[in-house]
């Protein structure tokens, strides 16, 4: 599924990946660990498609990143990979439902379907009674769920997860962590995460530990 080659990247003077080597198979939860400024999210950047690395290559689904153009790299996102973040990212000015249609919006899919498609994941997520609410009137775990629904909406294959029960309480964590696992079981995703949540990482069918720019085990 993902297959990272030599990935090395600089910020200036300072190196902060120093040649990583990771492969991650379909239907695998990874968890990425270790300490602040280990390269952990700079990676998950990387193999989103946010960042480009100045050496060595990533292949997702068989497709290596290297050979496609901004266009093509961005399409290729937003068909077939979702993201969550800690603080959700939402867009305060929409409602829940019109923050998880956007990437549909933007994949220039039809906007009735969209809509139906984004209602039955806000549904499954238990948060029909929240759709019209913008995220200022929404929870913290229920602000973490709508950016869930946001990942799902076009089905993407792989979901990158960065730190994503880092700004939830010990309840909504938990719910998060299950909700991941159950969401692998039904849509048979794929997901990197990177955290510092031990519970979460020690439920992941792998734990990778980061340290100085370069994969530990």
């Amino acid at each position: 599924m993902i297959t990272a080659k030599n990935i090395r990247k600089s910020f200036g003077d300072l190196e902060v990946l120093k040649g990583v080597d990771l492969n991650v198979t379909k239907g695998e939860i990874v968890s990425i660990v270790g300490p602040s400024g280990a390269g952990k999210t700079t990676l998950l950047q990387i193999l989103g498609t946010l960042d480009k690395p100045n050496a060595g290559e990533v292949l997702v689904d068989g497709v290596n990143f290297s050979k496609l153009g901004e266009k093509q790299l961005a399409e290729f996102r937003n068909k077939h990979i979702g993201f969550i973040f800690q603080f959700h990212q939402l867009l305060p000015e929409f409602t829940a439902l019109e923050n998880v249609m956007i990437p549909a919006l933007i994949g220039r899919k039809d906007k009735k379907k969209s809509e139906e498609k984004a209602k039955e994941i806000l549904a499954y997520l238990q948060l029909s009674d929240r759709m019209e609410h913008k995220p200022n009137e929404l929870s913290g775990g229920e602000k973490q769920r709508v950016a869930v629904a946001r990942a799902l909406i076009n089905e993407p294959s792989l979901i990158l997860a960065d730190e994503p029960s880092g700004s939830l309480d010990s309840k909504n964590r938990d719910e998060l962590h299950k909700l991941l696992f159950d969401l692998r079981d039904k849509f048979g995703l794929t997901i990197v995460i990177v955290t510092h949540d031990k519970e979460l990482a020690a439920l992941s069918d792998r734990v990778i530990e980061m340290r100085d720019g370069r994969i530990r085990n």
